[in-house]
């Protein structure tokens, strides 16, 4: 009997999803009415649209990046003063407390 519960991964969706998708593509050229041609003139074009659009979502994800970096940045920076104040209200609390204990 089969499992009916097995789940697949969404990681094994997606290779299958990008799998048929592939396949349909080669299948649609194969079977294309065009010229061959023709066919890899619409390829060149449709692959340098896609070059175009992957550059500038780079471009996008790289300006986003760099602004959480900068945030990450300010955000220690600013925790590291509070630290460090922290750290010197301690040690002057400290040494008030041992200037009483030891006068």
């Amino acid at each position: 009997m089969t499992d009916q519960d097995a789940k697949c991964s969404p990681e094994t969706v997606v290779l299958a999803f990008l799998g048929g998708a592939i396949g349909g593509m080669i299948a649609g050229i194969l079977l294309a009415p065009r010229s061959g041609e023709e066919t890899r003139r619409e390829l060149k074009g449709y692959a340098r649209k896609t070059e175009e659009e992957l550059i500038e979502k780079a471009k996008e994800a790289r300006a986003a990046l760099d602004e959480v970096i900068e945030r990450g940045k300010h955000f220690v920076d600013e925790r590291r003063a509070d630290v460090e104040a922290a750290v010197k209200a301690g040690r002057e609390a400290m040494k008030e407390r041992m200037e009483k204990c030891c006068d």
